[in-house]
């Protein structure tokens, strides 16, 4: 039996998540649809995002032991947002920008999970951040990322 990788060890390493984000947010900051929405984002931010999707990956704990996060953190963050499609749709074109800008791996099958990670997490991001209060349980676990199919929304 094969020894099948995480999506983070395909990626790379905290560094390749680090760059990434890094580098994406100083073009969010600077765009015209999103830089209002994040010009007051903590210094941390861009970390902490990068350990959290590299957690999500299967990456280090670093998120939840060293940031203190958790997934209904994260979702507190969005809260009030009042996050617009367009926004959203943005947020992607950017992040993936950025991912071939940077030499992110581009094989189908990464680019498929990474992509499919990218939309789920942006679509809830906007769902919370219509929201007035965080409604997440803060037991809930992080997500979990992998090379497989997301179940769907009939899924118990």
């Amino acid at each position: 039996m094969k020894n099948i990788p995480t999506l983070y060890e395909w990626a790379g390493d905290m560094q390749t998540f680090e760059t990434l984000f890094s580098k994406f947010y100083e073009k969010v900051l600077n765009d015209e649809t999103l830089g209002e929405v994040f010009k007051n984002m903590s210094p941390d931010h861009v970390e902490h995002v990068a350990h959290f999707v590299a957690e999500v990956f299967g990456g280090e704990k670093l998120y939840t032991s060293n940031d203190n996060g958790s997934h209904a953190k994260m979702i507190g963050k969005h809260i009030g947002k009042m996050l617009t499609e367009e926004m959203r749709q943005r947020w992607v074109h950017l992040l993936l920008q950025t991912s071939d800008e940077i030499g992110l791996k581009s094989d189908p099958e990464f680019r498929s999970a990474f992509v499919g990670y990218i939309e789920w997490g942006t679509r809830l991001a906007v769902i919370n951040s219509q929201l007035t209060e965080n409604l997440t349980d803060s037991n809930e676990p992080m997500p979990k990322w992998d090379w497989g199919a997301t179940g769907g929304p009939y899924v118990n």
